[in-house]
């Protein structure tokens, strides 16, 4: 079988286990919702998922994917990100755990980049009276194409003053 169906499966066993331990019933909603997150290989917002499953016909409150999220967050299967005070976005702890972000300051496009050296050193990294659940790390800078832009507004601006 394929390592990615087989993953989606240890996921939908760690969250029928949290619903049981909790007392919480594995609803037909929960499950959908759950579905869907699984199927997502990027990060997502609520909106996103509520458009997912009603574009197979499946009608859910916003109430209800914010609060199955929330069950996602506590069982740590999902993890939150909030990107400039952008709106908030979320991800699957096992797929955010291989990225770190750069985030542009100006445009606030977010990138994704892969560093496993750095990556080896944070997971590795022991903290004194401190476990380490999962980390997320930014980089906050000026992406290329906003660099671009600026250095022109700088030419135009400079020709504009030798003109004068």
């Amino acid at each position: 079988m394929d390592s990615k169906y087989n993953h989606a499966e240890a996921l939908q066993v760690l969250f029928s286990d949290y619903l049981k331990n909790k007392k919480l019933r594995n609803t037909a909603e929960r499950n959908a919702i759950f579905s869907t997150v699984c199927r997502t290989n990027d990060s997502f917002t609520l909106d996103m998922i509520r458009k997912q499953l009603e574009d197979v016909h499946f009608i859910v409150s916003r109430a209800s994917v914010y609060n199955t999220i929330e069950l996602l967050l506590d069982a740590n299967i999902v993890v939150r990100h909030q990107f400039n005070g952008s709106i908030t976005q979320y991800e699957l702890k096992h797929i955010a755990e291989q990225y770190d972000h750069l985030i542009c300051t100006r445009c606030g496009t977010v990138r994704k980049v892969q560093n496993d050296k750095l990556r080896n050193v944070l997971i590795h990294h022991k903290i004194p009276k401190f476990t380490m659940e999962h980390y997320s790390l930014q980089f906050f800078g000026i992406c290329s194409k906003c660099k671009y832009r600026i250095a022109q507004e700088v030419a135009q601006t400079n020709k504009i003053q030798k003109t004068k």
